[in-house]
């Protein structure tokens, strides 16, 4: 199945739409986070879903809100813009949030949106985090208009089994301008290698160490190599947390039962960002293996422990409890009208 199979009326609409704006106030993170998944697998073929989602960033949970962003990034229409542009102009947002926002602007991939990326991308004082994710955007969308557009306009075509919009395309070792699929058979521990040097070069720009990031993600399946490389990324001596946190996030793509050491490691490191530690968290609610349930309710129940952490296992929590259970889907906010949807289009932001 893919995305925006689903047909709802209203009043179903209106029912999502309470769960994710907790109208009633009593209704969980959890259960919210499901609602809003729900309306992801709708929203692709209805574009009511884009206007209840742009409701949401009112909202006190950071968490949330950069969920949302990352949604309507992945829905790729051209309606969620504006809302995304006053998210990112909207200085009383969380970082986490506009950072969101300006990645999703880059994942529908309009050059009329140059302009605006460009503006926070230079804006003096910015926050590191939207400063390099507008970056990245800015660079994604040139590529995509250029050198990569016949790539972009067949993405359907593409054989990779992460049918997510990603910051960046994957990086070839041979020409920069192909794709290292997971069905590349004949790759080296030695292509990895340079892949992982790539990657973990802060003197190159953040769009190639990207795209390196997402080869090895795509190679990840057919050669474990190329997990431990990721994971090399997790230094104190790396300046990005952006970076870091986006290494997270394909873990949580991946969900191998190899990177949990590498996760629990960020996840109870203090002294990381808590960017970085929230997308940690989430990723090991997806793998959901026996030894990530104790450190997430660690986490969680932790008084002095940030806030988008402390929310991030929560949500972690019921992602591990679903994978441990017999429920069929995730996003099953409208248990007897939503078709299954993979559990790779349900990965958290």
């Amino acid at each position: 199945m893919t995305d925006g199979n689903l047909n709802l009326s209203a009043d179903k609409l209106q029912e999502l739409e309470h769960v994710l704006l907790n109208t009633s106030g009593n209704t969980s993170l959890a259960q919210r986070f499901r609602a809003l998944f729900t309306l992801k697998a709708v929203g692709k073929s209805d574009l009511r879903v884009i206007d209840i989602i742009g409701k949401g960033f009112d909202d006190q949970s950071a968490l949330l809100k950069h969920e949302l962003a990352y949604v309507l990034g992945q829905l790729r229409h051209t309606q969620a813009l504006p809302i995304l542009g006053s998210v990112l102009q909207d200085l009383s947002q969380d970082p986490m949030v506009r950072h969101e926002a300006a990645e999703a602007i880059g994942a529908i991939s309009q050059p009329e949106s140059l302009p605006l990326l460009e503006e926070y991308m230079n804006r003096p004082g910015e926050h590191r985090e939207v400063r390099e994710t507008c970056e990245i955007a800015v660079d994604k969308i040139r590529w995509d208009w250029g050198a990569g557009k016949e790539r972009k306009d067949n993405r359907d075509a593409d054989d990779s089994q992460f049918t997510s919009e990603d910051p960046a395309p994957p990086l070839a070792v041979e020409d920069p301008n192909a794709a290292i699929t997971a069905e590349s058979k004949r790759v080296s521990d030695a292509d990895i290698e340079i892949l992982r040097k790539t990657l973990v070069d802060p003197s190159l720009p953040l769009f190639t160490r990207y795209r390196a990031m997402f080869s090895l993600r795509n190679l990840s399946p057919t050669h474990p190599a190329a997990i431990y490389a990721l994971a090399s990324a997790f230094t104190t001596s790396e300046p990005s947390a952006l970076f870091k946190h986006e290494v997270a996030f394909i873990f949580g793509q991946i969900l191998s039962p190899l990177s949990v050491p590498a996760l629990i490691r960020v996840l109870e490191d203090e002294g990381e960002n808590e960017m970085v530690r929230h997308e940690a968290a989430e990723a090991l609610g997806g793998i959901a293996t026996d030894d990530c349930l104790p450190v997430l309710r660690k986490w969680m129940a932790k008084e002095d422990a940030p806030q988008v952490v402390k929310e991030s296992c929560v949500v972690a929590i019921d992602m591990w409890e679903y994978e441990n259970s017999g429920e069929f889907q995730y996003a099953n906010a409208l248990v007897n009208n939503a078709e299954p949807v993979p559990k790779e289009q349900a990965v958290l932001a």
